[in-house]
């Protein structure tokens, strides 16, 4: 398909979109709280963003949730096993003349469940997590094996920030983390002699000693936390090696100096950076760019659009479209803050998790201060499936603002 049918597809599937979301905009979101009938007011949990009484709404909730989750780990099932293979990843399926990406409904599916789940289970006690994360895991686990890591890593974003959003206590949320700045200090301390080591001990004390303090077991939470961060630590060299594949390697080393392999792995670092450098402050116009024209930009219409934009538009394209981004999601976070249930602003919180943090980490990939992830640019990149499901969370979003709106009224 040529650059002009890859556009013209891309408009008409946004006004489908758009759609779409008009028509989701009309739906009683508060019919998907797990609630029961009796629980019509509650107070939000101390100390998070939604407070005050809410009323609930139970409806059909349920069977819906319970359909969505089934829905989607039949889809991703079914990629693993009849999907058709592009660039090494077996990610799609076909559907006659089109080709569907299941990980991207996977994505908002989740995101619904796990804003139902944190509702009707607030996260009380650290067992408590044992629900969103089993609730993830699934398809997580289904989409990195495809493999597809850049989609993978748009799960845990967006559990952690409603888990962030549903007041659960920071401590609890960094020793969840913990494991990543430890698989790092891991692989440092493999070539990095014997102050990596030191370092990689303190740490890993810090982390047992905040588990021992804010963990309700303390003695058993602390032996727990330092003997996973230990095994993170050994195995690290391991999953380096055979969890991932050369190319995802190559992605996660060369970003830091991709000159190492010009023509290779770090090929589109180099280009996408030459790209928006050469855009310089207002850019050589529209459909103007030497690089994006000449096809020197890879993946100028999916992952490396920025990269193009930039060359075009140059640096007040690029500052125009990042502070487009900054004030939907400021909207969001204000429409989170206002929403009349508990349910309604995870939701919203999800929805703003998973759109910003494939921004944010696209942007980083095309300026060449992150790793290739393979994540779009929402809304801009091409991609049916991706932009139909943005644009149906940007109409949970709207259906949560227009409750707001009539509840303000009415009050």
């Amino acid at each position: 398909m040529s650059m002009d049918g890859l556009w013209l597809d891309h408009w008409i599937t946004g006004s489908v979109g758009l759609v779409l979301a008009v028509y989701v905009s009309r739906l009683p979101l508060q019919r998907l709280s797990l609630r029961r009938p009796e629980e019509q007011w509650r107070e939000a949990p101390q100390g998070s963003p939604p407070q005050g009484n809410r009323p609930i709404a139970n409806g059909w909730s349920l069977p819906i949730l319970l359909a969505l989750l089934l829905v989607t780990i039949a889809m991703l099932l079914a990629v693993n096993l009849f999907g058709t293979e592009a660039l090494g990843a077996q990610r799609w399926l076909a559907l006659g003349p089109f080709q569907v990406q299941p990980s991207e409904f996977a994505k908002l599916s989740t995101t619904i469940l796990v804003a139902a789940i944190l509702d009707r289970f607030p996260i009380q006690k650290p067992v408590d997590l044992l629900r969103p994360f089993g609730v993830v895991l699934v398809p997580w686990a289904l989409v990195l094996i495809q493999p597809d890591l850049g989609t993978s890593l748009v799960f845990g974003a967006v559990l952690l920030w409603m888990l962030y959003w549903s007041a659960m206590p920071w401590q609890w949320l960094l020793l969840l983390l913990s494991p990543l700045p430890t698989a790092l200090l891991g692989a440092l301390q493999h070539g990095g002699g014997p102050g990596a080591l030191v370092v990689q001990v303190i740490w890993i004390v810090a982390m047992g000693t905040m588990a021992w303090r804010h963990l309700p077991w303390r003695w058993i939470g602390a032996g727990l936390t330092a003997a996973a961060l230990t095994a993170t630590s050994l195995a690290t060299p391991w999953l380096w090696e055979h969890g991932l594949k050369d190319y995802q390697r190559d992605r996660l080393t060369l970003f830091l100096n991709p000159s190492v392999d010009p023509l290779g792995g770090g090929y589109h670092i180099i280009q996408s950076t030459i790209g928006i450098g050469s855009g310089g402050f207002s850019g050589t116009g529209l459909l103007q760019g030497q690089l994006t024209r000449l096809q020197f930009i890879p993946e100028q219409h999916t992952d490396f659009i920025f990269s193009a934009l930039g060359e075009e538009l140059g640096f007040v394209g690029c500052v125009l479209v990042v502070s487009g981004f900054g004030a939907w999601a400021w909207r969001l976070l204000k429409i989170a803050t206002l929403a009349k249930t508990d349910f309604e602003s995870f939701l919203v919180i999800g929805i703003l998790a998973m759109v910003m943090f494939q921004v944010v980490v696209n942007v980083f990939m095309t300026t060449g201060l992150g790793p290739v992830t393979g994540i779009p640019l929402p809304f801009m990149s091409y991609g049916r499936s991706a932009l139909l499901m943005n644009c149906l969370g940007i109409g949970l979003v709207a259906a949560v603002e227009r409750r707001c709106r009539q509840t303000r009224s009415f009050s």
